[in-house]
């Protein structure tokens, strides 16, 4: 197989593998009702399922990251994924909640190491002036995860039972698995094009996952309870939520797909542009949610500038990372995922004590902030350089017009 051939469909095989894990993360989320009466807990407890799930890979992302950073690439990827499809089996069999708890918590575990290294691996096997393109390609199974993943998934639960569901995502887990391990080139740590940034900045860098964490808190605090502001306030019909949020799903898709066209030559442009997307969505849908006809068009560019966002901040922490690009991966899954548990924890304190309503303000406030962090650096640094390069200039027009040294008698 040439190894241009080999690279595309190895870059298809990272694809899947990250939906196997995006979809596995949430899967409990739609399947709430019928975990917890078969094995005899509160909706509330299986809702652990997915929390316990965010919270390990915050706290062993970065230290597995670093133990494994001498493992080959093909190996370190596979093993994880092989590691992921075992634990969901497990999970599919569970006969008591500790054990499908102990099963997620095990899946967790790999799924830092998978993040860290997944990108730096698939830009490895391109040129240097499309990876901006790659990241949006490997990114579409992230976004496909939302629309069609959990959708499948909890539509199969619906009529085979949860561990149908979990069963499912154990087969494909394994499939994927076989053909990373079969695909992948070998790649040593360190050996790889991807492994060091083109330009590392330690401030870019720790601003980047600072407007990370207030974007996806902003965010997912909003998309958690999407569905009871489209009941509540939008006047949708409940009948309605699963074409809406399709709608939501598939323009993050396409947006991820269009993104990787432009993401090699604006990287920070593109941050910048699809935060301000999902800001004017956010307050839109605040100030005119009520309005069914205009809230449809919102929830779209909600859905398509937050996908597409993520495939432009890993990008752009690939490009800063200050050390090397799968520790820089790992922080920003654990920024991803704290974002993550904080929207969802803040968004259900604003549900009981202010509505439903406010959540979306709520959500634009925060990205609006991250805006203002990433730009304001940015013209610092821009205002910065002026400066140095006017100070520089006198100085040497002075230098010019001193006679030369060797002229000058002591």
């Amino acid at each position: 197989m040439a190894p241009q051939r080999r690279a595309v469909y190895a870059l298809a095989a990272l694809s899947a593998a990250t939906f196997c894990y995006v979809t596995t993360e949430v899967l409990p989320i739609g399947l709430l009702t019928l975990i917890a009466p078969d094995l005899g807990r509160s909706r509330s407890e299986a809702g652990l399922l997915v929390t316990g799930y965010a919270v390990v890979v915050m706290i062993v992302a970065l230290p597995l990251t670093r133990v494994t950073r001498r493992v080959p690439r093909r190996p370190l990827l596979a093993g994880a994924l092989g590691v992921f499809a075992a634990a969901t089996t497990v999970s599919a069999f569970a006969t008591s909640y500790e054990v499908l708890l102990a099963a997620r918590l095990v899946s967790a575990t790999t799924n830092g190491v998978f993040w860290a290294v997944v990108f730096p691996v698939a830009i490895s096997m391109f040129p240097a002036n499309i990876r901006g393109r790659i990241v949006a390609r490997l990114s579409i199974g992230n976004a496909l995860g939302p629309v069609l993943g959990v959708p499948l998934s909890t539509w199969l639960g619906g009529q085979a039972g949860w561990r149908a569901a979990f069963v499912a995502m154990a087969v494909f887990g394994f499939v994927t698995c076989v053909a990373v391990a079969l695909l992948l080139p070998s790649v040593a740590p360190q050996q790889g094009a991807g492994d060091i940034g083109p330009m590392p900045d330690r401030a870019r860098f720790g601003v980047l996952l600072s407007a990370t964490v207030l974007a996806v808190t902003g965010a997912m605090g909003a998309f958690t309870y999407m569905t009871v502001f489209l009941l509540d306030v939008s006047g949708f019909a409940a009948a309605s939520l699963g074409l809406l949020l399709f709608v939501q799903g598939s323009f993050g898709v396409a947006g991820t797909w269009a993104v990787g066209r432009v993401l090699d030559r604006f990287p920070l442009g593109v941050v910048l542009v699809l935060l301000g997307l999902l800001t004017a969505a956010m307050l839109g849908l605040y100030g005119a949610g009520a309005s069914k006809v205009v809230t449809i068009p919102l929830l779209a560019v909600a859905g398509m500038s937050f996908s597409s966002l993520i495939a432009g901040i890993q990008h752009r922490v690939m490009q800063v990372a200050p050390s090397t690009t799968d520790m820089a991966s790992a922080s920003l899954s654990v920024a991803f995922n704290f974002g993550l548990a904080a929207g969802s924890l803040i968004g259900a304190g604003l549900l009981a004590t202010a509505g439903v309503r406010v959540i979306p303000l709520f959500g634009g406030l925060l990205t609006a902030v991250a805006i203002a962090l990433l730009a304001g650096q940015e013209m610092s640094r821009r205002r910065g350089r002026n400066h140095s390069s006017w100070s520089v200039r006198p100085t040497r027009v002075r230098d010019a017009e001193k006679p030369p040294a060797t002229s000058v008698r002591t």
